[in-house]
């Protein structure tokens, strides 16, 4: 049998001062493997503010967290590792500047080339995505069957990731070790019911790709390691 991917969980950008709160009531519902700040178009300040804050309730929960893009800052945020949005381009660059204990993942898009190298100079985990169109990046969407090649034949673990509805995400999950829900979660479109209403009811449609054995227990990162 397949085991059931794991739950990456990106915090997006948008959540400013309620990041640690927004994050404490999804550990509550399912603690996340990693959790990922998302950092587009947030200044310096705003982004060690979240960090901190992130750091201190993930870490409690010995949840691996990493920042999105900006390797220099993991070291001096006390953070786990970084997810780079260029693909392998600065792979050797973090690797150099973080160290080999570091988590660095790749997000490769759509292309079987770039995440083929991202893996070979090593990468932690490799993303891909998005699986539906979502107005960002170039408009290209990767194809299940990427996943599912990966899964068979290359070893680095696999997240997917972006316009993942419940149907996508189901049919990924054989394939993928993660699971990578953001804008999936954070999007409280019902404005007739309160946020963690909103949250909640988001949430459910996914709740049953993940394992829930070790739920409340610490998670693995997607390095393969336990955090103490």
């Amino acid at each position: 049998m397949t085991p059931a991917p794991q739950f990456y969980l990106i915090i997006p950008p948008q959540a400013g001062a309620d990041a640690a709160a927004y994050l404490a009531r999804q550990i509550a519902r399912h603690p996340p493997a990693c959790v990922r700040l998302g950092t587009a178009g947030l200044g310096e300040d705003e982004i060690r503010r979240q960090a901190d804050a992130l750091r201190e309730t993930a870490h409690a929960a010995e949840i691996a967290v990493v920042i999105e893009s900006h390797f220099r800052l993991v070291q001096p945020l006390g953070l786990d590792g970084v997810h780079l949005t260029d693909g392998h381009r600065s792979l050797r660059a973090a690797r150099a500047a973080l160290g080999a204990d570091a988590i660095i993942g790749a997000f490769c898009g759509a292309s079987r080339h770039s995440a083929m190298t991202a893996a070979e100079m090593g990468a932690d985990y490799v993303a891909i995505g998005p699986f539906a169109a979502d107005g960002l990046g170039d408009g290209a969407t990767a194809d299940p069957s990427l996943a599912a090649w990966w899964s068979e034949m290359i070893e680095t673990p696999l997240v997917v990731e972006g316009g993942l509805s419940p149907s996508l995400a189901a049919g990924l999950a054989g394939s993928a070790d993660f699971i990578a829900l953001g804008a999936e979660l954070s999007r409280a479109e019902d404005q007739t019911i309160g946020v963690v209403e909103a949250e909640t009811a988001a949430w459910l449609p996914y709740a049953g790709l993940f394992d829930s054995t070790h739920v409340g227990e610490p998670q693995g990162d997607p390095k393969g390691k336990d955090l103490q």
